[in-house]
């Protein structure tokens, strides 16, 4: 069994599961295990939920930690947020889900000791995951400017739909008419793109879909291209702005600001279980094939 340190993040708006991640905490400490919890989430479990944690330090806001291995406890959300804050350090992330789908997060409460167990005895996999890099020209994002799942230009303050003009590794593809664009990565294939219509994409292939919001015209679809291509976006608005969401994260931008989107220089490496399949995810979370009239 190895001595393992763990950095723990998690959900601080759900006060009615938040003894999973008291049981997990003591459980890791149980195996002999060091826990350093995200301040926001400790506090939340000790002030707001009066619980009695002991913990091994505490991670401020930043990037100045490091662990053997994250845990993030909550829904899809959270497993991004946690992703954000490990960026580049290639820390294995396992997401215990408390939250709705939990398409990332695939450890259910009711598997908590077990998966803490396998963990110990170094029975797991751990999936590299491509992520994307956002730039804008002659603006600062404050924003994290990397993303697991995707990168979405949409329209701000008018219902009026934008023109969203999109090149791949320099050679114009076309202008879209529409609410907006999703640029996504195979993991990010079965949350925001998918919704808007866009292909499911295995881990691993090396692809970027790109997806249109309410498009105006019926013959624009998705397209899957290569994660070495570089895609530009040039955005014309009526309201002279639109907004960039990178997982969820959005600033404003100025129109006509030239957005740049390509394959980040890291992975994001998660957690699974021996034995996990996309393919029975998809079957238990998105009914994938499932007959209503049976």
């Amino acid at each position: 069994m190895k001595d393992m340190t763990f950095a723990l993040f998690g959900n601080t708006y759900q006060a009615k599961k938040s003894a999973h991640a008291e049981h997990l905490i003591h459980l890791i400490q149980e195996y002999g295990g060091k826990v350093y919890i995200a301040e926001d989430f400790y506090h939340f479990l000790t002030h707001e939920q009066k619980m009695d944690i002991r913990h091994d330090g505490l991670i401020a806001d930043g990037d100045d930690f490091t662990a053997d291995m994250a845990i993030s406890i909550g829904g899809d959300g959270t497993f991004l947020r946690t992703a954000s804050r490990i960026g580049h350090r290639g820390i294995p992330i396992l997401g215990v889900n408390t939250g709705r789908l939990g398409f990332m997060t695939d450890v259910r409460p009711e598997e908590i000791d077990a998966a803490v167990r396998d963990i110990f005895d170094q029975q797991y996999q751990v999936e590299e995951r491509a992520t994307l890099h956002v730039t804008a020209e002659g603006e600062k994002l404050s924003n994290y400017p990397f993303a697991l799942n995707e990168i979405a230009v949409l329209k701000r303050d008018t219902s009026s739909m934008i023109g969203i003009r999109t090149s791949v590794s320099g050679h114009y593809l076309t202008t879209y008419q529409a609410d907006g664009l999703v640029i996504s990565t195979p993991t990010g294939s079965t949350a925001y793109s998918l919704s808007v219509g866009g292909p499911i994409m295995v881990p691993h292939t090396g692809t970027i879909a790109i997806t249109p919001v309410a498009p105006h015209s019926l013959n624009v679809r998705p397209i899957v291209v290569r994660d070495d291509w570089e895609i530009t976006l040039e955005v014309s608005s009526r309201s002279h702005n639109f907004l960039i969401a990178i997982d969820g994260r959005s600033e404003t931008c100025h129109e006509k600001t030239r957005i740049t989107i390509r394959r980040a220089p890291f992975n994001i490496r998660v957690v699974k279980r021996n034995g996990y399949q996309l393919f029975h995810t998809l079957r238990e979370k998105m009914m994938w094939g499932a007959d209503a009239r049976e």
